[in-house]
């Protein structure tokens, strides 16, 4: 596989696994950007990337550089890809990939013109256990898939000046947690929701704090999820059918996943399977990234990105809850 020149975007913990995972795969990183001087210099350092930059926007400018990685907040996502795009750049951006599906729809349309590749960084996209789990239900092995049910807890320290709590960053669990519930309910679900209901505790910032959500497909199949910022749940998703169900644990880095059969529904057999390692989580969305590259991509996971944005979108409008950033035409 041919090496690429990515550039970086951002230099939070995240892009320190991420710079982690470029170095493993490609041994190297080609540039790297952050506002944060201090923050820019020592993480150049420890990863050891040659090219810095103060201003994203010279990075973008560099002809070398054929990714770019965005490891922004939330609320700068958008403007970056955009930017990205338009310099002839592969985007590879961090969750949630913009804030609304009217952003999405943008980034999408530009991509396709320009003949770019955009992905969004859901580590359950590419897990190689979900391509077991996918044939398992699709040779039928569980039935008829009827509920989808799927959990994200986390528990963050409170302080009201985080960036996980904080308004103008587009702080909130849904955005920052709940792409990863909805990806795992959509990736089993036939087809996209069209009846969603939601209900909502804000933090004292005005971000969601915690909420339930219930999806329904025309297919009648059902979608339940529930997230939280200040209440720690398992990290666990189950697909039920009219023959068993799946349960993943940890499902955003899955690397097993229990299945119970039951097809008298008066007896049960399990049986464990077990693909790829949690720890290379990174490596294989590097990997992915510059395979679609190099072979196509069928938009297909980008399709998923699509239907997950458009959820949280209805969603976010059903509570009225709107950044100080937010237009009023999504």
């Amino acid at each position: 596989m041919k090496t690429y020149n990515w550039g970086m975007i951002g230099t939070g913990w995240i892009a320190h696994e991420m710079a982690d995972a470029l170095n493993s795969v490609n041994g190297e990183i080609y540039a790297v950007a952050d506002v944060n001087e201090a923050a820019l210099q020592a993480f150049s350092e420890e990863k050891k990337i040659q090219r810095t930059f103060t201003n994203p926007d010279d990075l973008l400018k560099d002809p070398n550089i054929d990714i770019v990685y965005i490891a922004t907040p939330h609320n700068f996502h958008y403007e970056y890809i955009m930017k990205a795009l338009e310099a002839g750049k592969n985007v590879f951006a961090e969750k949630a990939i913009t804030v609304n599906s009217r952003q999405l729809t943008n980034v999408r349309q530009l991509a396709a013109e320009k003949g770019l590749i955009v992905t969004e960084g859901l580590t359950l996209f590419h897990m190689p256990l979900y391509k077991k789990v996918k044939q398992l239900i699709s040779d039928g092995k569980i039935g008829d898939v009827n509920l989808v049910q799927v959990n994200f807890g986390s528990l963050k320290d409170y302080d009201v000046k985080n960036r996980f709590f904080n308004k103008n960053l587009a702080g909130g669990a849904l955005l920052d947690i709940g792409g990863y519930a909805t990806a795992f309910a959509r990736s089993f679900l036939k087809t996209q929701p069209v009846n969603v209901l939601t209900t909502v505790k804000y933090f004292e910032t005005g971000v969601d704090e915690q909420s339930g959500i219930l999806l329904k497909n025309l297919d009648d199949q059902i979608a339940v999820l529930s997230l939280s910022m200040r209440a720690k749940q398992p990290k666990r998703g189950v697909i039920s059918g009219t023959k068993g169900y799946i349960e993943i644990s940890n499902y955003p880095r899955a690397t097993e996943a229990a299945i119970t059969f039951t097809d008298d529904a008066h007896t049960e057999t399990h049986e464990v399977i077990t693909a790829g390692d949690a720890s290379l989580a990174l490596q294989y969305e590097v990997q992915d990234m510059q395979r679609y590259i190099e072979q196509g991509h069928d938009d297909g996971e980008f399709a998923l990105s699509y239907d997950i944005m458009d959820v949280l979108t209805n969603v976010r409008n059903q509570w009225g809850m709107k950044y100080p950033f937010d237009r009023t035409d999504y």
